[in-house]
């Protein structure tokens, strides 16, 4: 059982057992018995993990923040993905000095328990409570937008708080929001992840579902969100240089915009102080159908870079990014095809 992944909404899957895409063939009993073990097992790790989370999220903040306080202390001392975090900011941060690595890894360590208490506790924050641990900058354009009948596209990275800050975008603007994420394989976290998400009328909407999902809504001014940092695949990305490193970059949410033509806004979490935040909307581009391949996504990775570097402590350094090589033949910024 792996407690903490690589984001802490997904905090408490089960991910050290079968992988949920075993297919049966046939009727081979012993196949069938392992897939109803495995789910027997997922369900007893939820069920024993449950009122620990239950809890947590019912705790006043001040409590709350005692607890992410103790959970640094385990983290801490467990080295949790320590190698990937000091890896990640030194090939990000290669001006800086050991010492100062150190330092903003441990900053980081102590910011990533806040989120984790903070995304269980979003389960239980009311609306009026929602809206004053973040708050929203308004923006004249965004409200143009919506008046104009234009649906957008949010893009936005593992920054800050990104789960509070789509509670804050639905509670604060007029657009009907939807979140795409990537289903759990223990489908009973998963439930309690959607729920977390679904709040004050957000819809979620798994990754295989997205393109159907944002034909069916064309008629309603939509704005589909994607957290859009995570490492894409090594044929199937637009490769950029992004923190000193070859980064690959999912493509999906470019090519939806050209698709829809939708115009595409960056959104990002800033952390205040701790346990308040401040959700800011940026205009990223007005006209997709207009923009060149490639340059959205570019668009993307740099200003989500100007702010890690701004505020690296922030930004979830424990995610294995870099996983992927870019291939040989593509040494500039570019989209990779599958036949590359």
């Amino acid at each position: 059982m792996i407690l903490f992944t690589n984001s802490p909404s997904e905090l408490v899957t089960c991910t050290a057992f079968r992988p949920s895409g075993l297919k049966v063939r046939g009727n081979d009993p012993e196949a069938r018995f392992e897939i109803h073990y495995f789910d027997s097992m997922k369900a007893i790790v939820f069920y024993l993990t449950w009122p620990f989370l239950y809890l947590t999220a019912s705790l006043p903040f001040g409590l709350l923040y005692g607890m992410s306080d103790f959970l640094y202390s385990i983290l801490t001392l467990s080295g949790y993905r320590r190698t990937v975090v000091i890896r990640n900011l030194s090939n990000a941060f290669p001006e800086k000095s050991a010492l100062e690595i150190k330092s903003i890894a441990s900053e980081y360590y102590r910011y990533l328990c806040d989120v984790v208490v903070e995304s269980l506790k979003a389960t239980k924050m009311s609306e009026q409570e929602s809206k004053k641990r973040c708050r929203f900058r308004a923006a004249d354009w965004l409200d143009r937008l919506y008046k104009e009948q234009r649906s957008i596209i949010l893009v936005t990275g593992h920054y800050g708080n990104w789960e509070w800050g789509s509670a804050c975008f639905a509670l604060n603007t007029e657009f009907k929001l939807g979140v795409i994420y990537r289903p759990l394989a223990n489908k009973h976290f998963d439930k309690l992840v959607a729920r977390m998400r679904g709040r004050f009328g957000t819809k979620i909407i798994p990754q295989t579902r997205t393109l159907r999902e944002m034909a069916a809504d064309r008629q309603v001014v939509t704005a589909t969100a994607f957290v859009a940092d995570q490492s894409a695949p090594r044929d199937h990305a637009y490769w950029t240089t992004f923190l000193n490193q070859d980064t690959s970059i999912y493509t999906g949410p470019e090519k939806l915009a050209i698709k829809f033509n939708y115009p595409v806004v960056y959104v990002n979490t800033y952390r205040m102080r701790r346990g308040y935040y401040e959700l800011v909307p940026e205009l990223l581009c007005a006209n997709p159908s207009e923009t060149r391949e490639g340059e959205i996504s570019e668009a993307f990775a740099r200003r989500l870079e100007k702010d890690i570097v701004a505020s690296p402590v922030t930004w979830l350094w424990s995610h294995k990014r870099w996983k992927h090589q870019r291939p040989d033949t593509r040494k500039a910024p570019g989209i990779v095809s599958p036949q590359t």
